[in-house]
């Protein structure tokens, strides 16, 4: 998958930690076997932990474009793969209606590549390097879409009746990403790598957070964090995720808080940052906030 030499595991978490990405060494072994043995990586992991986030670490690594399928319910190879901008086509046929010209070689002007419009699939495998494709949420789509889907990352190659079959000119490196909102086949599990990404640990969680906001002071990044994985373990219906914490942190700098526990109220009504349901907020009263504050300094 990709051109030039594989990247060894060392310097694949150097390049991540770069980009501000903290990556653990399972995924950075991963990548490389990614690279050595042309296969997509499927990473699985509840929303809100960083997966989409690989993609793009991924891309920066490689120094490489990021094409994005987006997934959803009925998603189809128009949106998907190509398709014929008709507006274009039927402008030329009446430009062309009073030329002197055959009906076969009219069809065939219509359908030259001049008119094809290229969505994420067809466009990752006709670039001239290898960019990084992000299939996010396949799960979202359907069950006809992720066979199709596994036809194309089994050859590299699409085929477009009117022009025949395009083969891919660099294989790109792709990452799928699956919130488990429908289990996925067999068949596409296999030909993928795998990987799961899990809420990260307070140390670990403390060095994204520094990673990605240098700004932040020590002591507030680290009262940040321990409340937030002390949040976790209340009874909500949605638990925060890292980039949750990552807004809440910034939000918090933007209003110059610099000890949770100094003002209750603003750092409650800041909880809309972190809870997303009515139900978690009401479930996160203004004492629960105390005493997680509390806790975490």
């Amino acid at each position: 998958m990709g051109t030039g030499m594989a990247l060894g595991r060392e310097e694949v978490l150097k390049r991540l930690g770069a980009v501000g990405y903290v990556a653990d060494p399972q995924l950075a072994t991963a990548i490389v076997l990614m690279q050595q043995l042309a296969r997509p990586l499927l990473i699985e992991g509840e929303a809100g932990v960083g997966k989409t986030e690989v993609a793009k670490a991924l891309a920066a690594v490689f120094a490489a474009p990021l094409i994005r399928l987006q997934c959803y319910e009925g998603l189809d190879a128009n949106a998907a793969v190509y398709e014929w901008d008709y507006q274009r086509q039927l402008l030329a046929i009446k430009i062309w209606e009073s030329e002197d010209r055959t009906a076969e070689e009219k069809e065939r002007h219509i359908f030259d590549e001049d008119f094809l419009l290229k969505r994420p699939l067809l466009k990752a495998i006709t670039m001239d390097k290898p960019p990084v494709l992000l299939v996010d949420e396949i799960d979202r789509a359907d069950e006809e879409f992720e066979a199709y889907l596994l036809e194309v990352l089994s050859d590299f190659q699409i085929s477009i009746p009117e022009l025949g079959t395009v083969t891919a000119t660099a294989i790109p490196y792709v990452v799928l990403t699956s919130n488990s909102t429908r289990e996925l086949s067999d068949a596409l599990r296999r030909r993928c790598l795998y990987h799961y990404v899990d809420l990260p640990s307070e140390a670990k969680e403390l060095r994204i957070v520094a990673a990605r906001l240098p700004g932040i002071e020590g002591a507030l990044a680290a009262q940040v964090v321990r409340f937030v994985q002390a949040l976790r373990k209340e009874d909500l219906r949605k638990k925060p995720g890292v980039a949750e914490t990552l807004d809440w942190a910034a939000a918090l700098m933007g209003l110059g808080v610099k000890d949770l526990r100094e003002e209750p109220e603003a750092l409650h009504e800041s909880l809309m940052c972190l809870l997303k349901t009515q139900e978690d907020q009401a479930a996160v009263p203004i004492e629960v906030v105390e005493r997680l504050a509390g806790k975490a300094g």
